[in-house]
């Protein structure tokens, strides 16, 4: 196998890492807001 291959997996895993590190804080922020918006004494009220 060429060098290029590896290479190109290589970015590919790296891409694919950080990609399911910025779902999981997108998951996480939209989950925290519910919960915030739950708590939140004010209700609708700006």
């Amino acid at each position: 196998m060429s060098h290029a291959f590896f290479i190109t997996a290589s970015y590919a895993l790296v891409l694919i890492g950080f990609g399911a590190l910025v779902a999981d804080a997108a998951r996480r922020h939209a989950t925290a807001k519910r919960l915030l918006a739950e708590l939140d004494p004010r209700g609708d009220r700006p």
